[in-house]
């Protein structure tokens, strides 16, 4: 999902709670350039100084939704009507086309190639998730250290790691770990 990466453009190390490690992926030329590639945005420069502003504010947004949406509460109409705001400033053209399983669809084609049509794609991929999705699915990873932003598609909506085997064996031998050390101190008590 294109809002999904867009979140975990702020990268943190997992690992620790060192925060002189942190990357803010969207300051990066390399990075953001195959992140426009991976989702075929058009972006006929990288973002100006204002323009980059500009995506790190809608980025502190969508984080600030997330973390009430899965704290429980309904999207707010405030936040539609920024959504509504940014999509505004990314016209689209529909168009029939055909799908490589032989099917018809609309599909709605960007009109423009700059950071203002990379945003509006942005707002509609998060409006259309809290739309077509269930927005109680979406979590944030467990691990404090982490944060990323992910969709819970499990069976149960158990799923508490972006990543089961990073985050999840991570955050599973630091509990041990702690129960550890702890048993050791009620042991050197005795």
């Amino acid at each position: 999902m294109l809002w999904v990466n867009f979140m975990n453009s702020y990268w943190r190390n997992w690992r620790t709670s060192d925060r002189s490690t942190d990357q803010d992926r969207l300051e990066d030329p390399k990075w953001l350039a195959e992140w426009l590639a991976e989702h075929k945005l058009p972006a006929a420069a990288p973002p100006r100084p204002e323009e980059l502003e500009q995506l790190k504010d809608l980025r502190g947004l969508l984080w600030d939704e997330l973390q009430r949406l899965v704290a429980g509460e309904s999207p707010s109409t405030e936040l539609l009507a920024q959504l509504n705001t940014y999509m505004g400033n990314g016209p689209v053209v529909r168009r029939v086309v055909w799908t490589p399983a032989g099917d018809a669809e609309i599909s709605l084609q960007p009109q423009g190639a700059d950071w203002g049509q990379i945003m509006a794609e942005i707002a509609a991929s998060f409006a259309a998730a809290l739309l077509e999705k269930e927005p109680s699915r979406f979590r944030i990873c467990g691990n404090p250290d982490c944060l990323w932003v992910y969709y819970d598609d499990t069976r149960n909506r158990s799923k508490r790691y972006c990543d089961d085997k990073l985050c999840g064996n991570l955050m599973k031998v630091r509990r041990f770990r702690a129960r550890k050390k702890a048993a050791e101190g009620e042991a050197s008590k005795e």
